[in-house]
């Protein structure tokens, strides 16, 4: 798994609040969901949509959205239970630690913390566990250190 990239950004506010609208509705072309746009629709959610229990709701979504354009969500391919609950965690520490104002210049600013990388996950848990299939069924606990509160 590579983190040397540059991550995608947003222009605008607009942009991210399509994706999580599409998300929902699930009206995104498959080729959209990309890591960032996880992330993006990830602090959307969270920020502005309290009507939503993201940790109630946020599994049936993704699964749903996936399958919705084809994809599978099994033991080894789609929802990942474990990668989720854990960018989950780490977008609401980085909202509780942020000053950026405007949700593009939160999501970007995210983008270039340490919760962005795609990699962040292996702080907290070991190659091993988090890419087994009961951490993709379902949340285990890391083994490495505790996720954030």
């Amino acid at each position: 798994m590579t983190t040397d990239h540059k991550p995608r950004l947003f222009a605008g506010d607009h942009e991210i609040r399509a994706l999580g609208e599409g998300l929902l509705a699930c009206a995104l072309p498959r080729e959209a969901w990309t890591h960032e746009a996880h992330l993006g629709a990830c602090l959307w959610l969270l920020s502005e949509r309290p009507d939503i229990d993201i940790d109630a709701e946020i599994a049936g979504i993704i699964r749903r959205f996936n399958e919705s354009v084809g994809g599978v969500n099994d033991d080894g391919q789609g929802y990942h239970d474990s990668i989720t609950r854990a960018y989950v965690a780490g977008v609401r520490r980085f909202l509780s630690d942020t000053t950026e104002t405007g949700l593009a210049a939160r999501v970007n600013a995210m983008l270039h913390s340490d919760v962005g990388r795609r990699d962040w996950p292996l702080r907290f848990y070991s190659r091993e566990l988090l890419f087994s299939i009961p951490a993709r069924r379902g949340f285990v606990e890391p083994d490495l250190a505790p996720l954030p509160a």
